[in-house]
């Protein structure tokens, strides 16, 4: 099974809902990776501020981030500058992904690809 997982909510805005879709997002990608399934996690929209947020050694899902890390596939180039992230991600040591030119951007993740190529997908 493939499962693609993005994550767009916003961390910025301090609430327990943002906390518990990061949450669950990267808790599916680690069970999902315990069955051996072909996880994806990217970053899109203000979800590209969570890289940050997430390798902070006092954030409560650190370690379940760092345990799912290498299915991090990366974050959208167009978002991340919009949303002010793309310092921070480069930092956080994900990728920046481009591979969908849309005009009056810098170019975006492709969620599409996802779709094509036939994964599960699921928006948190």
């Amino acid at each position: 099974m493939k499962t693609a997982i993005m994550i767009l909510s916003d961390p910025k805005n301090g609430s327990e809902e943002a906390l518990g879709r990061v949450f669950n997002a990267l808790a599916l990608a680690s069970e999902c990776k315990q069955k051996g399934d072909e996880v994806a996690v990217v970053f899109n929209g203000a979800g590209t501020r969570w890289p940050a947020e997430l390798s902070k050694l006092t954030h409560p899902a650190n370690g379940l981030y760092n345990s799912v890390r290498d299915v991090v596939q990366g974050a959208s180039r167009g978002c991340a500058e919009v949303f002010g992230a793309n310092e921070s991600i480069q930092s956080c040591g994900v990728p920046i992904v481009n591979d969908h030119a849309l005009a009056g951007t810098t170019r975006l993740l492709s969620l599409r690809r996802y779709v094509e190529e036939g994964w599960n997908t699921l928006v948190f």
